[in-house]
């Protein structure tokens, strides 16, 4: 057998003659007599050490082992390291540790120098790599094995194929498996264990004997010490690596696989193969995962999500540029990833039905693949020179340092170095053919599956396969404004793996693979990605199932933009969905985005309480609803579907059914303690609920007013007068409104606009309040405030026809239109004063803002009702019948109006989406076109400048009208 020397061809230039020669003057100096062979050799050796830093250090730590290995025949000498590394077996763990190092030291000096002198193929070169990683794993665990031994845990060793410990075996997973590691590269492999067949002493327990052990054999193989590392072992290609230990029991890991194995763990299963342990039990488990890797019945939906592994990626398009310099060759466009995926989706499609496709090497099932008639002979071919010119192009980017890294560098220094041990003299040549493998492999890759549905995104790929953060996933997500990619990254990985409900099941877990570039590219577009994603985790993550919403969120991409977009811009419709995930649910009906039908909405309500158990019981039921139909109005005031009239109608019309189901309640439950009393009772609706101009977060301003029966009915709690009774149910009903129960919050109430405010009784006699405002005690403040009454609920039609009446009657009594005017003026003055605006875009208190307006229509009405003016408690609705009536001047009563309907087209906007009194100023892009949309403006400053308008143009009717 002829030795390594004369067999030794350069592979290139010499790119570092300096250090080139520094290291032949050492080895000349150290090796002597033995130099001639070197020497002879040196022509072919020279490009390596003038390339390779790392392999330069190799030579430097033990010269006559350089002479060595060109003495002897490579194939011979590599047979003599394997049976070395099993004679570690034997040794103590000091000893086994340095003797494993030094033979990985020379396992990779033997193997770079056939390598780049054109002495082994790729096969040859990456199946040594992986033989040394299969035998340095045995011996390190009977090193591991018999320290377990010595401290009494085990009760004695294996022999034989069931290993050194029976019932405890590693499986090599992915290129360890397929016989196809990389030069620098770790051992991917996986643990696993059957508790009952450990020869364990009593006491110890066989999860924690099995971690240890495992922790033991890491520490062996991969600990860095003087004389450097054997390989870096990585174990989380177990089940669900974030949540389970190192080492998994077999009857644990069968059932993961059965229940929510994912399409890319049965690609990483095709090149499984036992490596180290119990073999027997090992293949036994492989046996039994089979029918989980190789299914022979696949729907289209498990085809699509097969699909899905190869569609995570960006194809690269023809005005996009590659480069070479900096490119990564595994898993940048047109790598290794792309020529390996390419096969596994193809066999995980075609092999449950076609055995002759299961095999684990990439390049030999690709043959079949061809010879199968899935793949052209033209691809095939195309593709395997590719396959072994990245691969060998990943070997010598890794011997510069061993390093495990798969990227050309940056620097064309360096990259010269790589340039030269693949055997180019120059720089530019190199690059240019890198650029055109991976344009190939690229425009194959693209052939696959050609017009499926794209799950990458125009701004990289998105691909969350595998245990570990795709480098170029999270420069994708970084381009799309994600600040902490990997947090999203992992999030959505764990949501793979089904560590929430949404995704536990199959069905689940493919519509989330399409789903999820769906919700990173919504979150972008809202400009506001890290809000709309964690916001959107909460409540997903709290979804009981997720099938029938996924499907939904699928099916209509605006609707699930919309939900994202509130994720994004609305905190508290957002906060309603992460709490009570439920919410949602009304958006399954077809009818979700219709006009909402206030009658069909009272009738629910009132049932919902009739239905209830008890007080409390109609309080939470009430919620329940309020919280459903809040939201839909809220997501119609986002969408645009809402206008202004519509949104505070609708918001009003919900609390009118509020109180209509919870009053009866409190009435009812006023009686149960202290008995039946005879008379009527109305609840009335003042502010923003009476003029039903309601916004997402309006409270609740009320009265009640109350009608005693007959002089001598009583309570049959005796001292219990109508004062008492009827106050009790006042009381009762603010509770029911107001008080949070484990359902949640509904309304604020606020009871400070009936007369005589928070001096007077909490509820109002009928024949007071005909006494109050017929007296003419009334302040013009209440009166402003009355223009807005409006009976909501009453216990008669007749008493609820009395009530309105009376309103009526109090705001048509004759009043002098100078003091009116005069009093507002101070009020609005007063109130400009002590409560400025706080912002520029504080709607409600700017000047020409809502105030401004309302105060106008209210003097209106207070001006002319005693002559038969309309009452209106509508501020639109009032200022439009008098504009009609002719009761004002008509240009200034439609500069109120047009103020009117922006802002509050804008505050229902604002108050649905941000916190109370927020500046939308900081707000993002995004969401202040949605304001320009909702204020009929084409962009953010046309906005402003339209507001600006508006707002002088009110400010001046106001003064017009209020004179």
């Amino acid at each position: 057998m002829p030795p390594l020397s004369p067999r030794l061809k350069p592979c290139g230039p010499v790119a570092d003659p300096k250090a080139a020669e520094s290291l032949r003057e050492r080895l000349a100096e150290a090796l002597g007599e033995r130099w001639p062979v070197v020497e002879a050799a040196w022509p072919a050796l020279a490009p390596v050490f003038g390339a390779s830093p790392y392999l330069t250090s190799l030579a430097r730590r033990d010269e006559p082992r350089v002479a060595a290995l060109l003495e002897a025949d490579p194939d011979a000498r590599f047979e003599d390291l394997l049976a070395r590394t099993a004679e570690a077996a034997a040794l103590d763990t000091a000893e086994a540790k340095a003797a494993l190092r030094k033979l990985k030291a020379e396992a990779h000096l033997l193997t770079a120098l056939c390598d780049l002198g054109g002495v082994w193929d790729l096969d040859q070169v990456t199946g040594a790599i992986t033989r040394f990683a299969d035998a340095s794993l045995a011996a390190a665990l009977a090193v591991a094995a018999r320290g377990e031994l010595a401290a009494g845990r085990l009760t004695r060793l294996g022999r034989g194929a069931e290993g050194p410990v029976p019932g405890w075996f590693c499986i090599a997973m992915g290129k360890q498996g397929a016989f196809e590691l990389n030069y620098s590269s770790d051992v991917d492999v996986s643990v696993f264990f059957e508790p009952e067949a450990l020869p364990l002493a009593d006491g110890v327990e066989p999860q924690a004997f099995a971690v240890r052990l495992t922790h033991r054999l890491s520490e062996l193989m991969q600990e860095r010490t003087g004389d450097g590392y054997v390989f870096r072992v990585d174990l989380r290609l177990r089940p669900d690596p974030s949540s389970t230990q190192p080492a998994v029991p077999v009857p644990a890991a069968l059932e993961y696989y059965e229940s929510v194995g994912q399409n890319w763990e049965r690609a990483a299963f095709i090149k499984a193969r036992p490596c180290a342990g119990d073999l027997p039990r090992a293949e036994a488990f492989l046996a039994e995962l089979q029918p989980f890797i190789w299914r022979k019945n696949l729907d289209f939906a498990a085809i699509a999500d097969i699909h899905s592994i190869k569609r995570q990626i960006h194809v690269h398009k023809v005005d996009e540029r590659v480069v070479a310099k900096g490119q990564d060759l595994k898993l940048g466009r047109g790598g290794i990833r792309e020529i390996e995926f390419y096969v596994q989706t193809q066999q995980l499609i075609l092999g449950g039905r076609q055995p002759e496709l299961r095999g684990r090497r990439t390049l030999d099932t690709l043959a079949a693949l061809r010879d199968a008639g899935h793949v052209t002979p033209e691809a095939c071919a195309e593709l395997t020179e590719a396959y072994r010119t990245l691969r060998a192009l990943e070997h010598r980017i890794q011997m510069l340092a061993d390093e495990q890294t798969h990227r050309l560098p940056e620097g064309d220094a360096e990259r010269r170095r790589v340039a030269a041990l693949a055997g180019y003299d120059q720089l530019r040549s190199f690059d240019a053919a890198v650029i055109k493998v991976l344009k190939t492999v690229n425009a194959r890759y693209g052939e696959l599956f050609a017009g499926e549905e794209e799950l990458a995104s125009r701004f990289g790929s998105l691909v969350f396969t595998g245990v570990d953060d795709d480098p170029e996933t999270l420069r994708t997500l970084a381009r799309m404004g994600f600040s902490n990619p990997p947090q999203v990254s992992r999030t959505i990985r764990n949501w793979h793996h089904g560590h929430i409900p949404a995704t536990r099941t199959e069905r689940g877990r493919e519509l989330f693979t399409r789903l999820a570039p769906r919700l990173l590219e919504a979150a972008n577009a809202t400009g506001a990605p890290d809000a709309a994603f964690n916001r959107f985790a909460d409540f997903f993550a709290k979804l009981s199932s997720g099938v029938q919403l996924q499907s939904l969120f699928l099916a209509q991409p605006k609707l699930f933009e919309l939900v994202v977009q509130v994720m994004a811009f609305a905190p508290r419709l957002a906060a309603t969905l992460a709490r009570r995930p439920a919410a949602l649910d009304a958006m399954l009906d077809p009818g979700f985005f219709d006009s909402i039908d206030p009658k069909e909405d009272r009738q629910l309500m009132t049932g919902a309480a009739e239905r209830a158990d008890g007080f409390e019981a109609a309080m939470d039921a009430v919620r329940r609803a309020h919280r459903e139909q809040a939201f839909r109005i809220g997501l119609q005031v986002m969408s645009g579907a809402a206008s202004a009239e519509v949104a505070g109608r609708a918001f009003a019309d919900l609390a009118d059914s509020c109180i209509a189901a919870l009053a009866p309640v409190a009435l009812d439950e006023v009686r149960r303690i202290g008995g039946d009393f005879d008379g009527e009772v109305a609840v009335v609706a003042l502010g923003k609920c009476g003029s039903r101009e309601m916004s997402a977060t309006s409270d609740i301003d009320m009265m009640t007013l109350y009608r005693a029966g007959a002089p001598d009915a009583a309570s049959s709690i005796k001292e219990w007068s109508a004062d008492v009774f009827f106050s009790r149910f006042t009381q009762r009903l603010i509770a029911a409104l107001s008080t949070p129960t484990t359902e949640g919050p509904l309304y604020e109430v606020d009871m400070q606009l009936r007369p005589s405010g928070t001096k007077g009784p909490v509820a109002v006699s009928f024949r007071a309040f005909e006494n109050y405002y017929e007296g003419g005690g009334a302040e013009t403040w209440e009166l402003l405030a009355l223009t807005r009454g409006r009976v909501v609920w009453a216990s008669s039609e007749a008493f609820a026809r009395d009530a309105a009446a009376a309103i009526a009657q109090a705001l048509r009594r004759p009043r002098e239109a100078g003091r009116i005017a005069r009093d507002v003026r101070e009020m609005r003055d007063l109130l400009e004063r002590e409560r400025p605006p706080k912002h520029d875009w504080d709607l409600k208190l700017a000047p020409g803002g809502l105030v401004d307006v309302e105060f106008a229509a209210q003097h209106l009405q207070l001006v002319h009702a005693a002559d038969g003016g309309p009452l209106r408690q509508n501020t639109a609705e009032a200022l439009a019948a008098f504009r009609e009536a002719g009761l004002g001047p008509a240009g200034a009563l439609t500069a109120l109006e047009d103020a009117w309907r922006l802002q509050q087209n804008l505050t229902q906007l604002l108050k649905v989406a941000l916190e109370e009194n927020a500046d939308p100023e900081g707000e993002p892009k995004a969401f202040k076109a949605l304001l320009a949309r909702a204020g009929g403006a084409r962009d953010w400053r046309q906005l402003k400048t339209r507001l600006a308008a508006v707002r002088a143009a009110a400010r001046k009717a106001y003064a017009a009208v209020v004179a």
